[in-house]
């Protein structure tokens, strides 16, 4: 497995952890399946987590932990936000 800075930088995690869908599309970030279009509908930042512990979980766990941290953070708070705005 390669290291996830040999792939990309510190730009690539800032535009994943604020606009996770757009650089999940037009990235370099493979695209697949049904899975993955619902997650990238629904939970952009868990896919994000998903696909970053599946890919760097044995080289980069700090990165992993905090990917896994952000996606919880971030979906929590973005699903309260839309509820209260709603109603």
């Amino acid at each position: 497995m390669d290291s996830f800075w040999l792939h990309h930088g510190l730009w690539f995690i800032v535009f994943m952890c604020f606009f996770p869908r757009l650089t999940l599309l037009f990235s370099s970030v493979p695209l697949g399946g049904l899975l993955w279009w619902l997650g990238w509908i629904f939970a952009p930042r868990l896919l994000v987590a998903i696909l970053a512990t599946y890919n760097y979980g044995h080289t980069n766990i700090i990165l992993c932990v905090l990917a896994w941290i952000w996606a919880f953070a971030g979906e929590g708070t973005e699903k309260t936000v839309v509820v209260r705005t709603v109603r």
